[in-house]
C-alpha cells in the first residue's frame, strides 16, 4: 500500500496551487495523509476527488468551513499499522515522548505545523513523520512532501521528496 504524506499547503496564500510534482502522484497513493494548515476548502476538495482516500486534519490557520469538514485528531489503521495525523506536537525538544505519551496506541503519527521535514522514533516504537510543506519552504532549503509504502505490518521506503524552486 502506497501512502502520500503532505502538510501546510496554505493554498492560495502561500502559492497558486500544489506542485504539478505533487499532482502527479496522488493518482499512484492509496492513502494521502494531510496533516492540517489546507486554508482553503478548493485544496481539499481536489484531494478527495483525486485520491482514492484522504485522512486529514484541520490546522491553526484552517477557517470554520475546514474544521466542519475535518476533524483535529484522525487515525487511520492500514496494513496493520495504526496510524494518527495531528496538526500541531509543541517545541521539537521533548516532541517523542510528549507524544508518545499523548499517543501510546499509535505505531504512526504524521504531523505538520513547522514546516521542517521530521523523521524520528519515540522509545516505545512511535514513528514520527512530518513531510514540510509543499508550497511554503520558510527556512528550509526546499519545499517536500513524503512517501511511503505499507507492507506486512511494516511502514517501510519513507522518502522525503525535494520539489524544484518555483
Amino acid at each position: 500500500m502506497r501512502v502520500l504524506l503532505t502538510t501546510d499547503t496554505h493554498l492560495p496564500k502561500r502559492a497558486k496551487e500544489l506542485p504539478a510534482r505533487l499532482l502527479a502522484e496522488l493518482p499512484r497513493a492509496d492513502v494521502v495523509f494531510h496533516a492540517g494548515d489546507w486554508v482553503d476548502t478548493d485544496t481539499l476538495d481536489l484531494l478527495e476527488a483525486r485520491c482514492r482516500r484522504v485522512v486529514g486534519v484541520y490546522g491553526n490557520n484552517d477557517g470554520p468551513a475546514l474544521r466542519a469538514r475535518l476533524p483535529e485528531v484522525a487515525y487511520a489503521e492500514l496494513g496493520g499499522l495504526r496510524f494518527g495525523v495531528v496538526h500541531e506536537t509543541g517545541p521539537a525538544q521533548g516532541r517523542e515522548a510528549r507524544c508518545a505519551a499523548r499517543f501510546p496506541d499509535l505505531d504512526v503519527l504524521v504531523f505538520g505545523h513547522s514546516h521542517i521535514p521530521w523523521d524520528t522514533t519515540a522509545p516505545g516504537g512511535l514513528r514520527l513523520l512530518n513531510p514540510g510543506s509543499p508550497t511554503d519552504r520558510r527556512r528550509q532549503p526546499h519545499c517536500t512532501y513524503m512517501t511511503a509504502t505499507v507492507a506486512d505490518g511494516l511502514l517501510k521506503d519513507v522518502l522525503l521528496h525535494r520539489l524544484p524552486p518555483r
